[in-house]
């Protein structure tokens, strides 16, 4: 039995992986980081693919987008 995984919004998201709300949806625009859900109007991520979006980013080019 798994636990479910944790769902956050784009703020949040941002804030977990210390970068600006900007930088979160320009993961997403790149392709980078895919919604797992929505709460009304708002994207909600989970936090692993928000990590690995992050490390991903760190790896291509030594610094945050």
């Amino acid at each position: 039995m798994s636990a479910e995984p944790t769902l956050v919004t784009g703020a949040t998201a941002a804030k977990e992986a210390g970068v600006a709300p900007a930088t979160v949806r320009k993961w997403v625009q790149l392709g980078r980081l895919t919604a797992a859900g929505r709460q009304g109007r708002t994207h909600l991520f989970r936090l692993e693919d928000v990590f690995a979006a992050e490390r991903a980013a760190r790896g291509r080019s030594g610094r945050r987008d």
